[in-house]
């Protein structure tokens, strides 16, 4: 009886809203990092998880395929999963799931509200049944900074830039969705400072998506209309949904997906536009997409003859506010097409993975050495093989990659289960300066797979009981130069965390990370800048205690150490407490923080995972000094209607002026407002 309320779900909107744990939260945090503070607007992996809590994957019913794409268990524990059920058949019982091998309380807690145990066989509906049978959802959201900054407030008479729309950022999403099988609809977005209804803008919204995706008719696994993405291998090919890399998660280092996969984000670049589809026979699986849109570029005229003659760089903000912004869209026509051909057999899998490109102007990046390895030209290619094997407690998977200059890039990785209390992961990287891809990413140190070779060792100890030590191990190398290092470089990352959980009601974890990278040093301004290493620590240790079935709290402390041993020597500070209230049976859950920090500058910034509204991500980042305070609610008003506000405050202690550029904001206070309304039907 006790286990059996362990696991009790709470399937509901709410739970989709409650903090994520600690793993996820630093995966997040280290995105926005790798991406110069963007937070991704790819809210995709929440949108299929409350789709598991609404519709469980049935465990006696489930492919491995299918549970690896749920990425929340190890290739290791879903092999050990279908050894069991080959061995005894079905589950009667969720209790059953104890006895597999490599699969803990923790893990089943963890997996629970999105999984269900029937023994009926599910007959899959025909298509007039699928058109009619699901749920209509309207989602539309508003945010907005309170403070107008220069761009919006400037003589637009005189001023050559400015924001010429309203401060406003809006979100439009209608679709449609019958379980795991059909889902179709339309997304509309605005952008803070982009005009609406008039100007560059007449259309209206500034971005507009559709998507069509059916799953399971037939021999067709997958049939994709408009838009979605396309996953293939380790990422060194391409892989367009969102994938995360180093964390105290020492196992997730694999790269698991369907090839397609819908798509209905507010994100303008990672996606493609056309036609795929999966077919499926036997062990054979084959995959096709071809796709054709515009991309923003930076366009470079022919001053005799004033016509384009290149494009100097790809655009990925998104952002159409001021006139350079709006003169870069759709500049580029981008055709794509590729797919993939694999083989399943038991423990074993191996694909055949190839994307092509085609560009009706051609990229001509600047002649700075470290772009000489850069994408050039108007046809670009990328070809692999990749594969994954479980021998007993042991899973290798890798890829293997070329381009279209026959420069290569691999990846090898190696998962395994000691015993069970402890687990390694290992993996390999080899990726040669010229190998260059679009839309990829691989578990590599820099943000693109390209110009680096590396090793990673990670592992993960549990006592049995309450805790449970994780740590990593990364020693890399960059053979050509990169942007601020005008030399070959090369680094070292490293971090132990140790986590104490003797139940739901209380989480503690320490962590420690050292980190060391290459970076031009020139402070006499030589002509040649030497490159140094540039150490920065980081120790965190954050708590999270449920008071009660209604509030819990949950409070972090975080110090870095930048360079600790030069003259350029920085530290940062930064402590928050949460509050959390979700009573039950009440319609109303909210969550409070309080949170100071203070850095000696941008060096020694610290980011902090926020709770927001749903399918919202938010990841600020901090530096100087100040303080900062959200509260963030949602309500159901009925079956039908839940609304969704933030407001969140930051305060700086010693600034007269926010941002820079057009962003920049007059005083020391930034305060943002966001409102969302969901609608069932």
């Amino acid at each position: 009886m006790l286990f059996y309320f362990c696991l009790l779900p709470s399937a509901s909107y709410s739970q989709v809203t409650e903090n994520p744990v600690a793993a996820t939260e630093q995966q997040l945090e280290n995105d926005a990092a790798n991406n110069n503070d963007t937070e991704t607007e790819d809210d995709s992996y929440q949108q299929q998880m409350l789709q598991y809590i609404k519709h469980p994957v049935n465990l006696n019913a489930a492919g491995a395929g299918e549970l690896a794409t749920m990425q929340l268990l190890s290739p290791i524990q879903v092999q050990n999963f279908i050894r069991y059920r080959n061995l005894l058949g079905r589950f009667i019982s969720i209790y059953e799931l104890q006895a597999i091998p490599a699969w803990d309380i923790a893990l089943i807690q963890k997996i629970r509200p999105y999984i269900t145990i029937s023994n009926s066989v599910e007959i899959l509906p025909v298509l007039k049944s699928r058109l009619r049978g699901g749920e209509h959802g309207l989602l539309t959201r508003i945010s907005q900074t309170l403070e107008r900054s220069k761009g919006y407030v400037l003589d637009t008479a005189s001023a050559n830039n400015f924001y010429p729309g309203s401060p406003q950022k809006i979100l439009v999403r209608y679709q449609y969705q019958y379980k795991n099988l059909l889902q179709y609809g339309v997304v509309a977005e605005k952008d803070a400072g982009e005009q609406f209804f008039k100007g560059t803008q007449k259309q209206g919204f500034d971005f507009y998506s559709a998507h069509f995706f059916a799953r399971k008719i037939g021999l067709i696994q997958i049939l994709a209309l408009g838009d979605f993405t396309v996953n293939l291998g380790q990422g060194l090919t391409q892989w367009q949904s969102l994938a995360f890399k180093k964390t105290a998660d020492v196992l997730n280092i694999k790269r698991e997906s369907a090839v397609l996969r819908p798509y209905s984000s507010a994100g303008e670049i990672n996606f493609h536009r056309g036609a795929g589809i999966t077919i499926a026979k036997k062990q054979f699986e084959a995959s096709f997409f071809v796709s054709g849109r515009k991309i923003d570029a930076n366009l470079v005229l022919d001053t005799t003859r004033l016509t384009a003659s290149y494009i100097s760089s790809l655009q990925n903000s998104g952002y159409h506010r001021t006139k350079s912004e709006t003169d870069d869209k759709a500049a580029e026509q981008q055709l794509a097409a590729g797919g993939n051909l694999s083989y399943t057999h038991k423990t074993f899998h191996t694909g055949i993975n190839a994307v092509y490109y085609k560009f009706a102007l051609p990229l001509n990046k600047s002649n700075d050495p470290y772009n000489i390895y850069a994408l050039n030209g108007s046809v670009f290619g990328n070809y692999s093989i990749d594969y994954s094997y479980t021998y007993k407690n042991m899973h290798w998977f890798g890829e293997a990659a070329v381009n279209n200059q026959l420069y290569k890039g691999y990846i090898n990785g190696l998962l395994i289960s000691v015993s069970s209390r402890a687990d390694i992961s290992l993996l390999y990287r080899n990726i040669s300066p010229g190998y260059q891809s679009l839309y990829s990413s691989a578990f590599t140190e820099n943000t693109y797979p390209a110009n680096e070779t590396g090793m990673y060792a990670g592992v993960s100890v549990h006592s049995g009981g309450p805790w449970q030590v994780d740590g990593y191990a990364d020693f890399y190398k960059f053979p050509w130069l990169k942007s601020r290092v005008d030399a070959p470089g090369a680094g070292a990352d490293y971090l132990l965390q140790l986590t104490y959980k003797p139940g739901k009601q209380l989480e503690i974890y320490s962590r420690l990370h050292s980190e060391t990278k290459s970076i031009n040093f020139n402070p006499a301004a030589i002509t040649l800048s030497p490159v140094v290493l540039q150490p920065k620590l980081n120790w965190r240790t954050q708590f999270s205690y449920r008071l009660n079935p209604d509030i819990t709290v949950k409070s972090r402390v975080e110090v870095v150490w930048f360079d600790a041993k030069t003259v350029q020597k920085e530290q940062g500070f930064l402590a928050y407490v949460d509050l959390s209230c979700k009573p039950k049976l009440q319609p109303w859950s909210a969550n409070l923080r309080f949170q100071y920090f203070d850095t000696d500058s941008y060096n020694s910034r610290i980011y902090a995972y926020e709770n927001d509204v749903l399918f919202s991500y938010s990841i600020p980042v901090f530096y100087n000094k100040g303080s900062r305070i959200y509260i963030n609610a949602n309500c159901n008003i009925n079956k039908r209607f839940t609304i969704y506000a933030k407001f969140a405050q930051t305060v700086y202690d010693d600034k007269t002026v926010i941002g820079t550029g057009l962003d920049e904001i007059s005083g020391g206070r930034k305060t943002e407002f966001k409102l969302q309304v969901i609608c069932k039907f």
